[in-house]
Order: C-alpha cells, then structure tokens, then sequence
C-alpha cells in the first residue's frame, strides 16, 4: 500500500489530488455536533495543500437515496473544514456536475474544494459494477492522484472507495495508514492480556467479532442491550429489556466455547433499570433503579450496568496489556444511564494498556462525556469497518489500495 509520504515525495505541485474522507458527522439541526471525523482527515488534507496540490474532497453524509437532498449537504462539513484549516474552502453543490468542474477547475495549488454527498448519485452505492464503474470515470475526470483516506467507509464496495482508486494513481492518507498499523496490534501484533469490552444494542451486529474474538482474546466484557440477550440465553428474568431471541442458540455456543477456551466471558452481575426508555430529547429525570442482572423485574427494562458491573469490568480492564472497546455499555446520551460507559471508558484511561476506541457510538460517547480524546491509545473513525476488520474480512477500500 503506497502512503501519502511516498506520493508527496514523488511531487503533487499543481496535481488534482482526489481526498476521498469521511465527513459523516452528526447533525442536529443543520448544525454540527460531533466534528471528529473532520478534524481526523486534516492531517492529510494540510500536507496535500501544503505540497501544492489542488485538493478535491469528497465524502458521504447520511443515507439519501441516490438523489440530491438539502437534509443531507455536505455545505456544514466543508464550512468547518475550513474553519479546521483556517483556510477559504470552495463549495460544489453537485458530485459530478457543472458546479463540481467548475469548483475543481478554480483551485489554485494549495486550495481545497469539498464536493457535494457522493451519495447523491445512485452510482456511488450501486451493486451494478457498470453503473458504480460509470460513475467512477466521472470522479476521475475531477482528478489526477486519488488518496483514500476515508476509513469509515473502507468497508464498503462504493464507487468513491472500491472503483475509483483502479482508475487513477492512488496511495493511503495519514489516517487510514494509522488505523491499519492499530488494528494490526489487534490481530497480529497483540501484547497480553488483551481485553475486549464490547456493547451496543444488538447482539447480532457483533456475532462475527465475537466468534473471531473467542480465539484471540484473554477476556470479553459484555454490556449494552446485546448483554440481555446473554442473561436471557442463561435463564436469567430480564423484564422488558432489549432481546433477540433468534440469537439466543449461537449466544449459547459462545458461551460454551468461551468456557472450553479459557476465554473469560463476562456478564453485568448488575444493572440499571427503568420503566421506558428515556426521553433522550428533554433528558428528563428517569429515576432508575439498580437490580440484580438476574432479576429485572416484568416491568422494567435494562438500561445500562449497575455499580457493581461497573467496579467489576473496571477490575477487568487494570492489568491489561491491550483493551478494544467497541460499543456503549447502555443509553450514554440520558445521564442517568451514562455511568456504566463513564466507567468503562476511564477504567481505559486508568489502564497502562494499548487503549483503542472502536469509533461510531463508543467515540461519540467519549466526546459527549467530556474525556480527553488524546488520552486514549487510539479512537477509531470507523466502527464498522473496524468490527469488520477484527472480524478478518476483507475490506474493499483497504483492497483497493494495495497493489
């Protein structure tokens, strides 16, 4: 896989250098909430412009249905990009259009223009390879050099990730570079004990992990709504608690498999209950009580580990040599069920381990709660494509860039 140091040296003064990044930030109300993801393609962003590039970035943002959408405009993330880099950022309000070349065609070495949401032509995600190929030659006609630097979206066989990087001469930016080195320290090169605290609502989002997990991890901290249907698949009374009952028979496997292995599976002995969930918009007192994770009561639901969860996978975390962390340990953005994550979250911190952060929910939760982002070993900007990746798939994008 080529880096963006090798391009830069080879030269990119006055080149059009295509950045596909991943600007997928949340938005409330047309307005930002979360810019990591912005702030984590600057590096390669800067260094381009630095060069002398003429740099064209382009990301998707949410999920429009292969049609224009004011909802979903990248207008916001550009903004900030600019403010990032304290620099003026050129705006095309189409991908491939008039306003696209002529955005392109404006750029000075050293300027940056942001395309409009790739996902605003049906070609981007398309599973015809000819109509996702055809949209692929028009990105390139934008562009002379291709960096892929969108980690998130790695994971996906989208035009801008998978077709295009075949069509131009291509190299990895900065931060899929330092996300690939992490995540080798996950599978390849793991310092012992390696702990892997997983969350989240749906078990069946993390199967695969776990199953791949089960032969590499010393223990496995299970929290979240997934963590229910564990209790659930042991006997346990979980009330209304979040379930998957089709999922019970392979929850059951692992838990034999663990035990057989000797990996050490653990569940909340503990948890926070209430009534509903909450109201997340008016962040209204919800009064929860703590239960034993064997007795929630019929009428109430889990809705985040209890304190002596908390001090146990606190305990669980203070010797390892390696922690993953993918996943909230229950409904982070109400405060009454944000302790379970608080405490997973600084039994990292506290820990002299290789800390990773496993993007999507865990990320937004570090930032939310107000922890310092550069003390962790590593935050990802993809939890997919980091879950996919420890599951030992092959990603798309990663593939595209290798050869």
């Amino acid at each position: 896989m080529k880096t963006i140091d090798e391009l830069l040296a080879d030269g990119v003064d006055g080149k059009r250098v295509f950045v596909r990044a991943d600007l997928n930030v949340p938005l409330a109300d047309g307005l930002i909430t979360d810019d990591g993801r912005i702030r984590a393609v600057l590096p390669t962003v800067k260094a381009l412009a630095d060069a002398g590039a003429k740099v064209v970035v382009a990301s998707h943002l949410g999920r429009p249905k292969g049609a224009p959408d004011p909802a979903f405009s990248l207008l916001p993330a550009a903004e900030r990009l600019g403010e990032l880099l304290g620099a003026p950022v050129a705006f095309a309000q189409d991908t491939v259009g008039p306003a696209a070349h002529a955005a392109v065609d404006g750029l000075e070495p050293g300027q940056v223009a942001v395309i409009e949401n790739l996902r605003f032509n049906a070609g981007e995600t398309s599973k015809d390879d000819a109509e996702r190929g055809e949209f692929a030659d028009q990105l390139a006609a934008l562009a002379d050099v291709y960096v892929g630097d969108g980690f998130g979206a790695v994971h996906r066989k989208h035009a801008s990730v998978f077709d295009l990087p075949a069509r131009l001469p291509h190299a990895a930016g900065y931060l899929i570079a330092n996300e690939v080195a992490v995540l080798k320290k996950l599978t390849e090169e793991v310092q012992r004990p390696y702990v892997v605290a997983l969350g989240g609502a749906k078990v069946s989002d993390k199967l695969a992990v776990i199953d791949q997990l089960l032969g590499k991890a010393d223990r496995l901290l299970i929290g979240g709504g997934m963590a229910y249907t564990f209790l659930k698949a042991k006997g346990y009374e979980i009330g209304k608690s979040l379930l998957q009952e089709d999922q019970i028979p392979a929850v059951l496997e692992y838990i034999e498999r663990a035990e057989k292995t000797g990996v050490e599976l653990v569940l909340p002995v503990d948890v926070l209950v209430g009534p509903e969930f909450p109201d997340l918009k008016t962040k209204a007192p919800a009064n929860p009580t703590a239960v034993a994770a064997d007795a929630v009561p019929a009428d109430q639901m889990g809705l985040d580990i209890g304190p002596e969860s908390r001090k146990l996978y606190a305990s669980k975390i203070t010797d390892a040599a390696t922690v993953f962390w993918n996943g909230p340990m229950g409904v982070f953005e109400h405060p009454d069920f944000a302790e379970g994550t608080k405490a997973v979250a600084q039994a990292l911190l506290d820990s002299p381990a290789f800390t990773v952060v496993g993007g999507g929910d865990s990320a937004a939760a570090v930032r939310l709660l107000g922890f310092d982002e550069n003390a962790f070993g590593h935050i990802s900007t993809g939890g997919g494509a980091s879950l996919e990746y420890l599951e030992g798939k092959t990603l798309p994008g990663l593939a595209a860039l290798e050869d």
